[in-house]
Parts: structure tokens; sequence; C-alpha cells
């Protein structure tokens, strides 16, 4: 529990209203109960969250006083998501090694937590309140940060390395072979995939999601980028810093991505290009070409969102135009009937 006032401090914001006002928790204007505080962040949202039971509102600055007590902040959603943290007990890392967990030599990890059934290969080092938990796979020459969170059932192998402050939910797999082959006369030859993942500092990557090692050199995560479900990053790719990449997009071997762009859900992108700073892919789009800083592309394949609009909305024509075009066609058979019975005279 706190008050109005104390919260508002957290998020830089100025109540509007009864500060002394209780906030028992943080919830969504669809979930709301007598001591919560919600999101009023636009015109539908005020007015659901000012008939609801909740206590109090986060608004935009400017919106004045209202029939509960508000904090107004420049940006709503972004202190929303400030206070649900601030209310959520995160869990402490409690330093040591589970007694059913798997050890090898010259491990190094004071001040980490290794979980129940926990495999750590040789010469692996984790950094100070990092947690790992209960059935990750650690493969040897592991390194990995402080204040990590590695979920159950996730696998990093060899050589991999990660920051700090990298959380990895369960499922995922950092580390895997890339898809390399040549193919002879039918038959299809491994290359050995003898690279390695780096992911730096302040990464989330998703349940489920699959990040594969180098042929050679470094597969790379840039700082502060975050990764959904269920997405494939392929063999020496490198995607830039704060990017986010939505559920289900694939980025084949040695393609790039600048800093802060966004890849949508199921977003594709093909080998051996380069998507520029700040970039938007629109969700199930195919990017065939590398793209220029700033571009926001959509469609299959991907073209600027624009464009692809105006195909999109021409499309929708082309029934009447197939009737259209069909009705014309008859029209000029019968002429050229007539034309011939004319000359046949």
């Amino acid at each position: 529990m706190a008050l109005l006032t104390e919260l508002a401090k957290v998020v830089g914001g100025t109540v509007i209203g009864d500060g002394n006002t209780e906030i028992i928790r943080v919830a969504g204007v669809d979930d709301l109960r007598r001591g919560d505080l919600t999101l009023g962040g636009n015109k539908s949202a005020l007015e659901k969250a000012l008939q609801s039971p909740a206590a109090a509102v986060i608004v935009p600055m400017g919106t004045g006083p209202l029939s509960k007590p508000t904090i107004e902040v420049a940006n709503p959603k972004l202190a929303f998501a400030q206070l649900l943290t601030y209310f959520v007990e995160k869990r402490p890392c409690m330093p040591g090694v589970h007694p059913t967990a798997v050890i090898g030599e010259g491990f190094q990890g004071d001040g980490a937590e290794i979980g129940p059934l926990v495999y750590i290969g040789k010469n692996v080092r984790i950094g100070k309140g990092t947690i790992v938990h209960a059935g990750a796979w650690i493969g040897d020459g592991v390194v990995i940060g402080e204040d990590g969170l590695i979920h159950g059932n996730v696998v990093i192998r060899e050589g991999c390395q990660i920051g700090n402050r990298v959380e990895i939910h369960a499922g995922a797999v950092i580390g895997a072979d890339g898809f390399g082959y040549v193919t002879v006369d039918g038959k299809h030859f491994k290359v050995p995939q003898v690279g390695i993942v780096v992911i730096e500092d302040d990464v989330e990557i998703g349940a489920n999601t699959t990040i594969d090692r180098a042929t050679t050199g470094v597969t790379r995560i840039k700082q502060g980028s975050k990764i959904d479900n269920l997405v494939q990053i392929g063999h020496n790719c490198e995607v830039g810093a704060n990017n986010l990449v939505c559920g289900q997009a694939g980025l084949a071997g040695s393609s790039i991505t600048g800093d802060r762009v966004t890849l949508a859900g199921k977003a594709g992108l093909a080998g051996h290009l380069t998507v520029g700073d700040d970039s938007v892919v629109a969700g199930c789009s195919k990017v065939t070409n590398s793209l220029p800083p700033k571009s926001f592309v959509s469609g299959d394949p991907a073209r600027p969102h624009a464009k692809q609009l105006r195909v999109e909305a021409a499309a929708q024509k082309l029934p009447d135009l197939l009737r259209e075009f069909r009705a014309m066609k008859h029209t000029i058979e019968q002429l050229k009937k007539e034309i011939r019975e004319l000359k046949g005279m």
C-alpha cells in the first residue's frame, strides 16, 4: 500500500486531488477494485476509470480536476508500467547451488543462485545476483553477467556470452548450430558451426526463441533489445541496440538490423541484408532487399507502406474490374461478329 503522493514522486508526476488517497495495487480498466490506481491515457479508458471503483487515475498533463484524484504525467503509459513494476515483489537472488545441480570443473559463481537439476559445464562464469532456474543447461565456457534471470529449461550452448541484467525465458535456446550445408550431387554436407552468440546488457529473450551460433565469428544481440517468444535468429545475424522483435519473426543468416528497429509479428528478413536504423517492418512482411534508415515497409514482398496501401486498395477493385473487362470483351466480340456479317453482305 502507498499514498498517491508517494507514487507521484516515483513517476515524476503531479497529484490533482487528495494526495493522501491510499493505493493498494495498479490495474487495467477492465479489472478494477477499490483502492486501485489505473490508467486513463485516452478518452475511452478515462471514462471507464471514472465510472469504476478505482481510487485514482493516471492521466496526461493538463487534464485538470476530475471526480477522482489523479496523477498527471507526460507519458501515462510509461508511468503505468513504472508503477506496476513498483508494486511487483521481485524475488531476490538467494546465492548458492542446489544439491541436485550438476556443476563442472572451474565453475565461478559466487553470489549466483543455481536451481534444482541445472547442468553447468566446465569453466563457466556466472555473475553475482543472477538466478538460474530449474532444468537450465549451460555449456562449457559460457559467461553470464550479473543480475540476470535464466528461466527453466533454457539452453545456452558452449562458449556463448551473456551480458548483465539479461532475462531469458523458458525454453529458449542460445547457440544451437546455424543451418549451414553444402549440397553436392543431391546430398547435404554440414558446415561446422564454430562461432558463438553474444547477448549484450539489458536484453530480454522470449520463451522458445532460438538464436543460432555463428558459422565463424559472432551472432550478436546488442544492448537493450527485446525479443518476443518464438523468434528465429539465424547464424551470423546482428540485431542492433534497442530493437523490438515480435513473435514469430525470423531473421535469415547474416541479416543485420540497425538500432531502434521494430520487426512486427511474423515479419521475415532474407539473408545477407541490412535494415537501417529506426525502421519499422510491419507484421507478416517479407523483406528481400536492404532498407535505408527510417524505412516503414509492409507487404510481401515488402515495399514502402504508403505504396502497399495503394496496392491493397487497387486489389479490392479487381473483382469489379474483371466484370467490366468481361463485359467489354463480350461487346467487342459482338462488334466483330456484326462487322463480319456486314462484310459478307
